[in-house]
């Protein structure tokens, strides 16, 4: 097992710079980069950009932002120059490219170009509200879809299994951010009831409330969101664990532990579960890195949560590069390692699995 986790974690550096690579060329390609956006600033808007591209220094010449500012007549080939410069563009692509990944290395991921904070900074200051919903949408998820699964596979083809059935297909079709619209519409004073918040995590008041106030008004922010979430992730962890006991449950070794004349909870918990809840434990990762990074982006935005997902929808549509590839780096870094873990995990749960002799087949 040793050698097969050196050799996993030995491929991650190349995943890690292909997936760089191929993001960095589409990002590259993509057209209104940050230098086409701060000249559009401004020859638009003149003062507060051109402040910032010449270091504060405006000459009194956009102090009123009118049309005959310098910005609105064109600008001179050495401020161009300059704000190539303060953004890195006057490097070759190649170069930047593998600065970025020197740089990256060493975890250094350099600062914003329009929050004027580092990266690093952003991502642990957001990382609080994204772990928090995707924690806890985690947590509700499983401990709604596992119980629900076997009771489903139990009772294969039951009043019970056709019905749940068919509420599972209607949540899993509508996508977690129409979902999150309904539950406005009818709970955060859209149109019918206000009995939850609409932004935030915390109530404005938040420092001055007692400890059990402050849990209430936590939890009573993140209703909403976490519904929406689990919504749209208990589907298919529920089909999943019932097609899993189902497959074990018609086994041989299922039919002798029945012969034998255990109990069926002995049969169903004591054999069948361990084997059955491998491959729910194997898309642990994907449940993860989806709620916590990808799934909750459009929650986020919805309800106004400043986690990961509203900065990296805002880095995309300001073109902020480093806010970009510094979270894509760490979140690929994350879903590789919770790949690993969960192949631990494999071995930890069921010892018969050698992934050491599969790869040398």
């Amino acid at each position: 097992m040793g050698i097969y986790i050196l050799r996993r974690l030995a491929l991650i550096i190349p995943t890690l710079v292909g997936i760089m690579l191929l993001n960095f060329i589409i990002v590259q390609a993509a057209p209104g980069g940050p230098v086409e956006q701060l000249i559009a600033e401004m020859e638009g808007h003149g003062g507060s950009a051109l402040a910032r591209a010449s270091g504060g220094d405006t000459g009194g010449e956009v102090a009123s932002g009118s049309g005959d500012s310098r910005g609105s007549r064109g600008l001179p080939p050495e401020m161009l120059e300059d704000i190539e410069e303060m953004y890195g563009f006057d490097m070759p692509a190649h170069e930047r490219f593998l600065k970025m990944l020197g740089d990256y290395a060493t975890f250094d991921f350099g600062d914003s170009f329009f929050r004027d904070r580092s990266v690093v900074e952003l991502i642990i200051d957001k990382m609080p509200v994204s772990i928090s919903l995707g924690l806890w949408s985690t947590l509700i998820i499983y401990l709604i879809s596992i119980p629900l699964g076997v009771r489903k596979a139990v009772t294969d083809g039951s009043r019970f299994d056709v019905w749940t059935s068919s509420a599972i297909v209607v949540g899993y079709a509508i996508p977690g951010f129409l979902f999150a619209i309904l539950l406005i519409v009818l709970f955060a004073g859209g149109s019918y009831f206000d009995w939850f918040p609409l932004r935030g995590l915390t109530s404005p008041d938040f420092e001055q409330m007692t400890w059990y106030q402050k849990a209430g008004d936590y939890f009573w922010h993140l209703a909403l969101p976490v519904t929406a979430n689990v919504i749209g992730g208990f589907a298919t962890l529920t089909l999943l664990t019932k097609n899993s006991f189902l497959d074990e449950i018609s086994k041989q070794y299922v039919v002798t532990a029945r012969a034998k004349g255990l109990e069926e909870k002995q049969v169903l918990y004591g054999h069948v579960f361990r084997n059955a809840m491998l491959i729910v434990i194997a898309s642990l990762p994907g449940v993860l890195v989806s709620l916590f990074f990808t799934g909750s982006l459009l929650i986020e935005v919805i309800f106004s949560l400043d986690g990961l997902g509203l900065l990296g929808f805002e880095a995309a549509l300001n073109r902020d590069y480093p806010v970009i590839f510094g979270t894509l780096y760490i979140f690929t870094l994350m879903g590789l390692i919770l790949k690993l873990i969960s192949d631990i995990t494999y071995v930890l749960v069921d010892p018969r699995i050698d992934f050491e002799s599969r790869e040398g087949a």
